[in-house]
């Protein structure tokens, strides 16, 4: 997969923009959760469920699929999403990252998914986008996790 010339000629100044795929972003490994400090800044977007600590921008909802059924769905979710790549993952701790591309600039932006089980027998969901680069990210980071959101409820609907 090649990059364009802006992607090329932003990497002077940006150089994981001149990388393909998950190419030149490091994985931030496995995230606690439960310490997560959010930046001061407006690029990023925080989903997790309602009484979470960092406050969310999104409630998720609680899912009635066990733990490992709503991992693979999320990881399918992702999987569809243009220029996504996976970055970073671990399954055994029900967690997986992944590279968000913007279409012109390439910019990388991070996504991470957390799953973890509910006491009455499904499962809750931890999302967390953020931009590498810039201050602000013009509601980039918001909107995608409100589409992830959406496609992870359609297909959790549908799941048998």
């Amino acid at each position: 997969m090649a990059v364009g010339i802006l992607p090329l000629l932003l990497s002077l100044i940006f150089p994981a923009c001149g990388k393909a795929g998950a190419a030149g972003v490091k994985p931030p490994g496995f995230v606690d959760f439960t310490h997560l400090t959010l930046p001061s800044s407006p690029n990023k977007a925080l989903a997790a469920p309602a009484g979470f600590i960092p406050k969310p921008a999104f409630d998720t909802p609680r899912y009635a699929l066990p733990p490992a059924a709503l991992y693979a769905l999320v990881a399918r979710v992702a999987g569809a999403e243009p220029r996504t790549y996976t970055l970073d993952a671990f399954p055994d701790r029900l967690q997986q990252a992944w590279v968000a591309r913007t279409p012109a600039a390439n910019f990388p932006d991070v996504v991470i998914a957390q799953i973890r089980p509910d006491p009455a027998g499904g499962s809750d969901l931890i999302l967390y986008s953020h931009s590498i680069y810039g201050y602000s990210d013009f509601g980039t980071n918001a909107a995608r996790l409100q589409r992830w959101l959406s496609a992870i409820g359609r297909a959790a609907e549908a799941h048998p």
